[in-house]
């Protein structure tokens, strides 16, 4: 017998207190060891319309939802009795009939609220409609829903009136081809832009996911069938249902509820985690869509499928590397030998180590400092005085250093994309000693800059044979430079599956545009872009998604379409608030987080991110005025414990919390002062907004549930994009 395990119940688990989630696990684990042993009290339940439903008594009052067949048996879901059996009562699991997918189907007629006869008050009306048009990436106040262009199978004609029902054109077999279960397809046809969220809400996620693509684009994706003995393999079945072949992995999943990408995945995910790509490849989406689950499921296939793999998982920080080797425990499990062909670092980490590895000792880092000091003390003694220290700075940063630039003839033909300084032949000549003679000061020093040492070990790996590993994945790759880029193209070998990259245009915080394609690496024909947001709710991600444009395009023309990106759960709109003073600001925020706790969210599951280092304190005095004790994400930690997360916005990138407060967003904070002020041009002034809108949205995108966003009045501008309507 088969033992299954489905989202809904995992869903349910992560609600229920601590205490009754221990009492479920132990019956869980019971159940999976011997279905049948007499400890066990099943009992049918009989209102159900499903023959197959019972519940399994843990305790007093909470019961598992169980479905049991003579092949297999399915935890489907667990509540105290009542609502358990409520559960149970409105629902039915079956293979649909025209996809062949597993389903867990909301019976029709025992959810009295979807009931066609139901009114709905104006402003119900008015929300459902401005919700389905900003999932669909539209702006409900530019246009209204349009019926999409006849549909080729149907011969019905649009209904006449204000308010076009959205699937009239499609027939049932149109409706039944995308996983609409047979009792709801007279609905789906009358559905209108005012109704259709209220009904998405019942139908599987497949069928639902469709709808809205067809209602926003005029295209029907109808998914392969399966045969019935592939019916739990379908890929949109296995987004809802796992096989559990042990204790172990029952113990994982049960473990971590919240984090459901353990264990399901949906299926443009899975599609892109078992693709081979037969060169380099890149998935894309905004925040919350799934880009790092990718990773890392495709990480530990990659090792699980070659005992000799040495695969390298890397991201831009520590504290991100840290989260990955915590979610890569959860995903592949301690006892198996996945963990030990995967190495997790971030990629200065992994470069000083294979520096070590190449030259013996490691390299003397030059800070930020360093270089900017050696290079106004290079200019004060060349006497180079038309050109200020900032523009010095950045032309190192952003083009002589970042491209290893090593003669005056080299400075004069390298690209200089998005700066607006074209930089005459006299000017270079004049500014090119300068940076030699930086260089030479630096270099007597025993200094190293961070792109000197990808690129001298880049420089030596190219030339090996043997590579430090078999296959790269990279996380945030946005953010990827130059130097960083070239060093892990040389450590990886050429060939299949050897580089993936996992990213997204509108997080990228801290690198100016460039070429991939002019490096050797082009990803276009092989990239895909990710729309389904299940880590962020719906009322969130609309938020955030008002700080960024709907598409954007990299200098390789390739175009990152944000529009069209759906989130799968609800949750209470953002809260944006601009106190007189700090002190009324902190004691906002450890309201805030002292709501998040008396609600059942953990310590370690609340965030609290400001701008820079110089904001901390005030992140510091709202977590202690709440009574809890803070873990500031720039320290090394194994386990949060509890404690509520601090940091700035820079390390926030790919962490998630259920409960997040971005504050401190004060004017001349949000964007920062300082990098207006040290801007060349105003091409890279332009790159400084953009940045630092992109970093906030990223801090705002860690919220999974709810989200606080304060600033002293009066506050940055960028409270006003977020709170638009």
């Amino acid at each position: 017998m088969e033992f299954r395990i489905a989202d809904t119940f995992t869903d349910a688990l992560g609600r229920l207190p601590a205490q009754e989630q221990k009492a479920v696990k132990t019956s869980a684990f019971d159940l999976q060891l011997d279905p049948s042993a007499p400890g066990l009290s099943f009992h049918r339940i009989e209102t159900s319309k499903d023959p197959n439903f019972w519940s399994v008594r843990v305790g007093r009052d909470v019961r598992i939802i169980v479905h049991k067949t003579a092949a297999s048996l399915l935890l489907a879901y667990v509540d105290h009795h009542d609502k358990a059996y409520a559960w149970a009562e409105r629902r039915r699991i079956e293979a649909h009939p025209r996809t062949g997918a597993v389903q867990i189907v909301e019976v029709r007629e025992r959810v009295e609220e979807t009931s066609p006869a139901r009114a709905t008050p104006a402003r119900k009306r008015r929300v459902a409609a401005a919700r389905v048009a900003s999932m669909s990436g539209l702006d409900v106040r530019e246009r209204r829903f349009s019926p999409p262009a006849p549909h080729a199978r149907s011969t019905r004609t649009p209904a006449a009136g204000p308010k076009p029902q959205l699937f009239e054109l499609l027939t049932n077999d149109d409706l039944l081809s995308v996983g609409v279960p047979w009792d709801w397809l007279d609905l789906v046809q009358v559905a209108t832009e005012d109704s259709f969220f209220d009904l998405a809400a019942h139908l599987p996620a497949e069928a639902a996911e469709s709808l809205l693509e067809y209602a926003a684009t005029g295209r029907l994706n109808a998914p392969a069938p399966v045969s019935p003995e592939n019916a739990f393999l379908s890929p949109d079945a296995q987004r809802r249902f796992r096989v559990v072949e042990n204790q172990e992995e029952l113990e994982r999943a049960l473990e971590f509820p919240w984090d459901k990408w353990g264990v399901f995945l949906h299926p443009s995910q899975r599609e892109t985690v078992e693709r081979a790509f037969t060169g380099p490849a890149r998935v894309a989406g905004s925040a919350g869509t799934g880009k790092t689950v990718v990773a890392l499921h495709r990480a530990v296939r990659l090792a699980a499928a070659d005992p000799a793999a040495r695969v390298l998982l890397t991201t831009f920080s520590e504290p991100l590397a840290r989260s990955l080797e915590r979610k890569l425990a959860v995903l592949s499990g301690p006892s198996t030998g996945v963990i030990p062909r995967i190495t997790v670092a971030p990629w200065q980490g992994v470069a000083q180590e294979l520096y070590q590895l190449a030259f013996g000792g490691r390299p003397r880092v030059a800070g930020d400092d360093v270089v900017r000091a050696t290079l106004e003390a290079a200019a004060r003694s060349l006497g180079v005085t038309e050109v200020s220290i900032r523009f010095l700075v950045s032309e190192w940063t952003y083009v002589v250093d970042a491209w290893r630039i090593e003669t005056p003839e080299a400075y004069a033909d390298v690209p200089r994309l998005g700066r607006k300084n074209r930089m005459g032949r006299a000017r270079r000549e004049r500014i090119w000693p300068v940076f030699a003679g930086a260089r030479a000061s630096l270099a007597d020093r025993g200094f190293s800059t961070w792109p000197e040492i990808f690129a001298r070990v880049a420089e030596h790996y190219a030339s090996q044979t043997r590579k430090p590993f078999s296959n790269v994945v990279v996380d945030e790759a946005q953010d990827l430079g130059v130097p960083e880029l070239k060093f892990l193209a040389a450590i990886a070998p050429e060939g299949s599956d050897a580089l993936f990259f996992a990213g997204d245009l509108g997080q990228r915080i801290f690198q100016q545009p460039f070429s991939w394609k002019a490096l050797g690496l082009d990803v276009r024909g092989r990239s895909q872009i990710l729309k389904v947001n299940y880590r962020t709710s719906h009322q969130i991600r609309m938020s955030a998604d008002r700080l960024l444009p709907k598409s954007l395009r990299d200098v390789d023309g390739m175009v990152d379409e944000r529009a069209g990106t759906i989130s799968v759960f609800d949750g209470p709109a953002p809260v944006i608030l601009t106190p007189p003073d700090e002190n009324a600001e902190i004691a906002a925020v450890a309201d805030f987080i002292r709501s998040a706790l008396g609600d059942g969210i953990e310590p370690h599951e609340i965030g609290v991110f400001v701008r820079s280092e110089a904001e901390l304190p005030r992140a510091r005095a709202a977590v202690g005025a709440a009574g809890k004790p803070a873990l500031e994400l720039s320290q090394r930690a194994e386990d949060p414990g509890a404690r509520v997360s601090i940091g700035t916005m820079h390390l926030a990138k790919g962490l998630e919390f259920k409960a997040v407060a971005v504050m401190a967003c004060d004017q001349e904070v949000l964007p920062l002062q300082s990098r207006i002020d040290a801007v060349a041009d105003e091409v890279e002034l332009d790159d400084v907004y953009e940045t630092e809108r992109q970093l906030f949205y990223v801090a705002c995108t860690r919220a999974r549930d709810r989200l606080l966003v304060t600033g002293v009045a009066p506050a940055s501008e960028f409270l006003q994009d977020l709170a638009r309507r």
